[in-house]
């Protein structure tokens, strides 16, 4: 099978396309960089195993003639591209709701003019401020007012849904899309807010781990090999298409408990430290206290359920930050 990986460079996206090759797929990826890493696929990249059947492209999604050779090459699609993380977001706001809901538009009108199947990643942020648990993929949606920038990137991924709804709807184009909830494992970086590897790094450093808030606000964790069989399950059963799913973890744990987890496993000296959250991001933001899913619906379709506890997910993030 032909795969195209748009974001393949990234984090998740790496990982799912060391997964297909492992598979003895064709893999092609398309990554502009801005968030990914070359060094992500590095390894596999010089694999002997699968240098005839990778290929990368480091451009834009938005470069048309690229892209319409990609999607015409190959048999399925995943749409990871996007602009990611708290941090990036607000500090780039247009250009990520660029991005996010022109670079989807591009690559369902492409799917649906080649008739190839696409999975869209989502993200558990489409949900907004609610505070009940779990959520459910058809609750409805709370967000804060326009003038909290923090929101852009909700209503984007939001749109994106839509849109990619709409095609299903109006031109039979299968399509899947899955919420992401805090996907986390090697070679992901704390860069752009993402908090486990930002405190994995504090600690191995004996610095002080930054909780922002009162450190109340909860999470789950998903291991991102976990993630990825997920994907790589909805992408081959065909009642996925046309429908919403969200894929996370079951364990929910306080964000300055995760601190504390933190410290304990990596045996760090480091102390943590409470930031009000005007201080860590300036402005527009907003924090969601809460956010557990609900995974029966992917359960109940191909057997989907966490393999990694959060303990093991620590760990390994700590082994690759210390043989980076």
């Amino acid at each position: 099978m032909r795969v195209l990986i748009t974001g393949g460079a990234g984090f998740i996206g790496s990982h799912l396309a060391e997964a297909h090759l492992e598979n003895g797929d064709e893999v092609y990826i398309i990554d502009d960089l801005s968030t990914g890493s070359l060094k992500n696929i590095t390894s596999f990249q010089k694999d002997e195993r699968y240098k005839s059947r990778l290929f990368v492209f480091t451009d834009t999604i938005f470069n048309n003639d690229v892209m319409l050779e990609l999607t015409g090459t190959c048999e399925v699609v995943y749409h990871l591209a996007a602009a990611v993380g708290v941090r990036y977001i607000l500090e780039n706001p247009l250009e990520s709701i660029r991005i996010n809901i022109q670079g989807t538009e591009k690559v369902l009108e492409l799917c649906s003019k080649f008739k190839k199947k696409v999975l869209i990643a989502s993200s558990s942020e489409v949900y907004g401020k609610h505070l009940h648990a779990p959520l459910v993929e058809s609750d409805n949606i709370i967000y804060g007012p326009s003038s909290k920038f923090r929101w852009s990137y909700a209503a984007s991924k939001l749109m994106d849904e839509f849109s990619a709804l709409a095609y299903y709807r109006t031109s039979g184009l299968w399509v899947a899309i899955t919420r992401l909830f805090n996907t986390v494992g090697p070679r992901q970086t704390g860069a752009y807010g993402m908090v486990l590897p930002r405190f994995v790094d504090q600690a191995l450093h004996n610095q002080p781990l930054t909780v922002y808030g009162e450190g109340k606000q909860t999470r789950t964790f998903t291991y991102v090999k976990d993630v990825v069989q997920a994907l790589m399950g909805l992408m081959q059963a065909d009642a996925a298409g046309g429908e919403v799913f969200n894929i996370g973890g079951i364990e929910e744990i306080s964000i300055l408990d995760l601190a504390q987890r933190v410290v304990q496993a990596t045996g760090s000296s480091s102390t943590i430290r409470l930031i009000p959250y005007e201080e860590a991001f300036e402005k527009d933001f907003e924090d969601m206290q809460r956010r557990v899913p609900s995974i029966e619906k992917i359960k109940s379709l191909i057997g989907f359920e966490p393999k990694t506890d959060l303990d093991a997910i620590i760990e390994n993030v700590i082994e690759y930050a210390k043989e980076t």
